[in-house]
């Protein structure tokens, strides 16, 4: 069973190196003397919802960073782990394995001739294109959009869009969905 007060002492001091600042500079800016902050980052404190929104806000994330079991430095997500869906003949694969709030990022791998729709996103939404190879045709609202390896085609993805490979290769491109309000 995880400690939430080990975590949050664990967490806190990862994330305050992280910044290269010290405890007293990080108490300051969260308005909390520096005691708190240390007796937080020992991992024996029972904070207030005041003091630990006044933590994560001095920090810049979320409560749920706080209190979460810390994650390791670093770590490998393999291909297969990553979630695939396959619209038509295509292959739209997620290419972060952590949510990014407001942001959807995904791989596109069309095989000649390959073709899908994409649905439209809520109202002010944005889209990005990057074509990586191949040739990829984008329909937007009627308007097609031919683009070569290193373009990149930016729409309101709002509107109805569709994706072709009108090309004799394999066609990779990258999705960068920043919706409305991001």
């Amino acid at each position: 069973m995880d400690d939430p007060a080990r975590n949050l002492g664990r967490n806190l001091r990862l994330l305050r190196t992280a910044r290269g600042v010290s405890q007293a500079q990080i108490a300051h800016a969260a308005g909390i003397p520096r005691a708190t902050w240390s007796n937080l980052e020992s991992g024996g404190a029972n904070p207030t919802l005041t003091v630990l929104a006044a933590a994560a806000a001095a920090l810049g994330v979320s409560l749920e960073e706080l209190l979460a079991s810390p994650r390791t430095e670093a770590r490998l997500h393999p291909r297969d782990s990553l979630p695939v869906r396959r619209p038509g003949n295509a292959s739209v694969r997620k290419l972060l394995p952590d949510p990014v709030p407001g942001t959807d990022i995904e791989r596109m791998e069309l095989p000649p001739g390959g073709r899908f729709t994409g649905v439209p996103h809520t109202p002010g939404t944005r889209e990005y294109l990057t074509c990586e190879a191949g040739t990829l045709e984008v329909t937007v609202a009627g308007e097609v959009l031919l683009a070569a390896p290193g373009d990149v085609i930016a729409f309101r993805g709002d509107l109805r869009h569709a994706y072709h490979n009108p090309g004799a290769g394999v066609a990779i491109g990258y999705s960068v969905v920043v919706l409305a309000g991001a």
